[in-house]
């Protein structure tokens, strides 16, 4: 699972529901929830 920050809870946690996508320039990204609060979470990269 890929991790990321909550902004909501101002830490790291593991992304739920992360799905690759592609942003409009062409850059891969990771797009999921929180799985505490279920906040959007939007990290630049690719799934390793």
């Amino acid at each position: 699972m890929p991790e990321g920050y909550c902004v909501k809870e101002r830490k790291k946690v593991e992304i739920k529901d992360a799905q690759q996508i592609t942003m409009k320039n062409g850059r891969p990204a990771i797009q999921g929830t929180c799985p505490d609060c279920g906040t959007k979470i939007f990290k630049i990269g690719k799934m390793s």
